[in-house]
């Protein structure tokens, strides 16, 4: 394990109701978190890696703004044209004994980013991928699978493709905190957008998302810059760390970091399970991570 540092986050204001609850009425069973998928789309640019974040409508226990994602789906286990490692490979990655459930992940992401994007992680052989996915015939194809009115492999069966999983790189595992009424269990992977394809917002559902430049994210986070970009009711005069939850936040953090795409993507990562903690300090309630440490003397970050 990498050397692990106690982090303090600051508690999202669509929690701080739960967490007050957890504590006045006790520690409670934890509500069944459910499994979910997320996927952090990469990009090199002149002034260091860029990501893509999103709106999220809804107290959406991967944080109001995102990284594409979304919970898994019982259609994430039909059969389907698979190209990259095997499922067993993916488990192993993933520190899991369950195949099926690595590939469910591994589905399940490549079809978020999809309906979330437009991003397709797909092609008909392993040389080549889909391109040009902004189409307005792509634009249905994405409403009707987040619509559940077609499935996702019903769409990539009709073109002929199978899904790409060489393109995506497992990151890391984090659970929503014990006290949360929504909680998801959520495997984050990575991926860099195909040739002559580019991240676009569902047309019914999109709010705001675009390419942020981690950096500048992370020098501006005690700022309400993006929030007040956003500009919805629930963005809007909040700082990075009341939009995020701690493991955009690290992830944002690495991403800063890090020497461009392939120096992030090729970081040796173990797999581990990471969960915030509901922790009380000078009377006030945050929430508590063990992660490893990010950026050598950070002393805003490092309690």
């Amino acid at each position: 394990m990498p050397h692990l540092a106690r982090r303090l986050f600051v508690l999202p204001p669509d929690l701080e109701g739960a967490a007050q609850s957890w504590l006045d009425h006790g520690e409670r069973t934890p509500r069944a978190a459910r499994l979910a998928s997320s996927v952090v789309l990469l990009r090199d640019s002149p002034t260091g890696l860029e990501t893509w974040l999103g709106y999220r409508p809804g107290s959406s226990p991967l944080g109001v703004l995102a990284f594409p994602g979304g919970s898994l789906d019982a259609s994430d286990d039909d059969a389907l044209g698979w190209l990259g490692p095997s499922p067993q490979h993916w488990a192993e990655q993933m520190g899991t004994d369950d195949v099926g459930l690595a590939r469910r992940h591994v589905v399940g992401a490549i079809r978020e980013l999809f309906e979330e994007t437009g991003v397709l992680l797909a092609g008909p052989d392993l040389s080549s991928t889909v391109e040009g996915t902004s189409t307005p015939e792509w634009m249905r194809a994405r409403e009707l699978v987040a619509n559940q009115e077609k499935s996702f492999t019903e769409v990539l069966a009709k073109r002929g493709l199978s899904v790409r999983t060489d393109l995506l790189k497992p990151l890391v595992n984090w659970r929503s905190p014990d006290f949360a009424h929504r909680r998801f269990d959520t495997r984050y992977f990575a991926a860099t957008v195909p040739m002559n394809q580019q991240p676009t917002l569902l047309e019914s559902k999109g709010v705001w998302g675009r390419w942020v430049n981690a950096s500048k994210v992370i020098a501006d986070r005690d700022t309400t810059a993006l929030g007040d970009e956003v500009g919805v009711e629930n963005t809007a005069g909040l700082t990075l760390g009341q939009l995020l939850v701690p493991g955009s936040e690290i992830m944002l953090e690495k991403m800063a970091a890090a020497n461009g795409c392939i120096a992030y993507l090729s970081y040796k990562r173990k797999a581990h399970v990471y969960q915030p903690r509901l922790v009380e300090e000078d009377g006030k309630l945050m929430l508590e991570v063990e992660a490893a440490k990010t950026v050598a003397g950070d002393p805003q970050r490092e309690r």
